[in-house]
């Protein structure tokens, strides 16, 4: 198990290594991004495993016990996220083989996504604080200049508010780090789980716990911290705003869960009532945004935001049956938002504009694209039998559970506008007519490399897998819930490991 927990980090940096030891290769780059991002969904379903059948993995690096050294740990909920990285890393690389310019390779592009899956991992399976902001700033320097990769002016415009609003985020997570420790003396999650349980000054725990809040959701784009996201992940290519979307923002709501689960549990009505109203605002915001735009991708960009919503959701309502719904639908999210990306990106190729307004005839000309959309774009909405919908049933079945209508009532509600802005692209990308300057004609129909059609394929039917498969997803759901809501096993992991 020691080997598995190590692997997800291994794999990604010693690809990258490669890459930049290769960098005039472009050929053998691609196949090396291509091979590591399949090895690291191999070893994430092998950690997965390995957790399911023997309980909570935990390690010191280095020998130096616990609470001393630097922890490595995996729960079911961290092996979970460890196995999407892998299939988004996978699916993107693989898409990333055409999709990416000669002149983006030449300049790193798959070394600086073999670190982002390194940092993405890295902070999936971290103990400590301070390696979870050492994480999140590998994560932001490769994301960062993955968005400038190319140097196009729209580029540039978005990755200075991106970089800017995440700078400041790292400063207050900084200042959360030293707090924290100047009040317990220690940073190793599992030792701070206790430590803070036996605090009797409540108030200075609350108080580090806002600024976390702060931090976290930054990262995670929530209300009212989010408007970063739509000025920036819309301007690099396809590939990169798949990833992005897929990933780095869930890294923000897995950190939220992970500390607000195990280390602020003091004032629960407090934290996660607040953190309740933020994921009602955030869920508003967000699907009414994406109802004012009129391109693809900037769509799909508010969209991440509204979604978000729903996964805080299971948090502030901080039942088992609420978190089982959040990890479900963090899952089901992930691979549905990268997708629909990666369909935009497909739509350009054979329709040349991301405007809705110069799409049209799609569905006329490629009728296997419009069913490779339908699939996540209405699993996004909440269309049985598709993922989307049992990850809104669990939840809003949990908050009817505790009486919480107000949340309930928004999240039906969002649910309805998201029908209504997948509908938007379907009416005006795929069944309008194409007109005579833009669109698609049948006279005039590009050719789709294999490589892009491929994983876009292969994500569509998982999401229709995970909802016709919903009941064994779930419960894996509700295992990674029960040791979220009960971090005895996670502690005793922990503080047990001495290897």
């Amino acid at each position: 198990m020691n080997t598995l927990l190590v692997l997800p980090i291994i794999i990604p940096l010693t690809a990258a290594a490669a890459c930049l030891l290769l960098r005039r290769y472009r050929v053998a780059q691609r196949w090396i991004g291509m091979i590591a991002a399949g090895l690291l969904l191999a070893s994430g379903i092998g950690l997965l495993y390995g957790v399911y059948r023997h309980g909570i993995a935990a390690s010191q690096m280095g020998g130096w016990p616990a609470p001393f050294g630097i922890t490595m740990v995996a729960d079911t909920f961290s092996a979970i996220m460890v196995v999407l990285a892998g299939i988004i890393g996978f699916a993107v690389a693989i898409y990333s083989s055409t999709s990416i310019d000669a002149r983006r390779q030449s300049f790193g592009y798959y070394p600086l996504l073999n670190v982002l899956l390194l940092g993405v991992c890295g902070a999936f399976l971290t103990g400590d604080l301070f390696s979870l902001f050492v994480w999140f700033e590998v994560m932001l320097i490769a994301s960062f200049v993955l968005l400038v990769l190319g140097g196009e002016r729209a580029q540039m415009e978005g990755a200075i508010k991106y970089v800017t609003l995440n700078l400041i985020s790292s400063a207050i997570f900084l200042a959360g780090v030293a707090l924290i420790y100047g009040l317990t003396g220690t940073l190793n999650m599992a030792d701070l789980s206790e430590v803070l349980r036996k605090m009797e000054n409540k108030a200075a725990v609350t108080a580090v716990a806002m600024l976390f809040l702060i931090t976290f959701g930054i990262k995670a784009a929530i209300f009212p911290l989010f408007f970063w996201l739509p000025a920036s992940y819309h301007t690099p290519p396809v590939a990169v705003s798949a990833l992005f979307g897929g990933l780095l923002t869930k890294v923000g709501v897995y950190a939220m869960i992970r500390v607000f689960t195990l280390l602020f549990v003091q004032d629960i009505e407090f934290t996660h009532g607040l953190i309740t109203v933020l994921a009602g605002f955030t869920m508003v915001t967000g699907v009414l945004g994406a109802a004012a735009q009129n391109d693809f991708r900037r769509i799909l960009a508010f969209h991440i935001i509204s979604q978000i919503g729903y996964m805080v959701m299971g948090l502030g309502l901080f039942t088992v049956t609420a978190l089982a719904g959040s990890v479900f639908f963090i899952a089901h999210n992930i691979i549905a938002k990268a997708n629909l990306f990666l369909v935009s990106g497909i739509a350009r190729h054979v329709g040349g504009d991301y405007a809705l307004a110069n799409l049209g005839g799609l569905y006329r000309s490629y009728p296997w694209l419009a069913v490779l959309f339908l699939l996540p774009a209405l699993s996004l909405a909440g269309i049985p039998p598709l993922s989307g919908f049992f990850g809104k049933f669990v939840l809003i079945k949990a908050g009817v559970e505790i009486e919480q209508y107000g949340i309930v009532a928004v999240a039906l509600g969002v649910g309805l506008l998201t029908l209504y802005s997948m509908t938007k692209i379907w009416t005006e990308a795929f069944w309008k007519p194409a007109s005579s300057s833009y669109g698609v004609s049948r006279a005039a129909r590009p050719i789709t490399p294999r490589t892009m059609v491929a994983p876009v394929a292969v994500l569509s039917v998982l999401t229709l897998l995970m909802g016709l498969a919903a009941e064994p997803a779930f419960l894996l759901s509700l295992r990674a819930a029960g040791e979220l809501m009960n971090p005895a096993a996670y502690v005793e992991a922990v503080m047990g490991a001495r290897e």
